[in-house]
């Protein structure tokens, strides 16, 4: 078995409580595009949209206009630690397009003590295509 120093029994106390409120979400924390819009026009939760540089196409979810949309590119995530809610309770929905980084970043943020934090299990580009076709429709 083991042996954790006092920083990784930290870290794993963190995660304990992340999964517990983990647990009283639907469907564990994942979201559809129906429930990401919802999160985002009805709660105010701020998107991070994690795709990778080379996958964007033809814009990412800042560059389309989403409301508190933000690009924070995987590789480069903890350059923009900086635009994180100081309320650890904000709703946050990070998604990417094909919701492997997404997870990621969800976990380092459920570490972090974000409370509310969802992934966007739908392709981010289906996001942005719904939010320009209702802005520009």
């Amino acid at each position: 078995m083991a042996k954790l120093t006092q920083f990784e029994n930290e870290v794993m106390g963190r995660f304990k409580e992340s999964l517990a409120f983990n647990k009283e979400k639907e469907n564990l924390a994942n979201v559809d595009i129906h429930k990401a819009r919802e999160l985002l026009k009805e709660v105010g939760a701020i998107l991070l949209d994690v795709t990778l540089p080379h996958l964007v196409d033809p814009q990412n979810a800042e560059e389309a206009g989403v409301a508190n949309a933000y690009y924070t590119p995987y590789p480069e995530f903890a350059e923009y630690v900086d635009i994180l809610p100081d309320d650890k309770t904000q709703p946050i929905v990070v998604g990417c397009r094909k919701a492997f980084f997404a997870s990621r970043i969800k976990g380092l943020l459920d570490v972090l003590g974000y409370e509310n934090v969802y992934v966007l299990t739908d392709d981010i580009k289906y996001l942005i295509e719904a939010h320009l076709a209702h802005t520009q429709g």
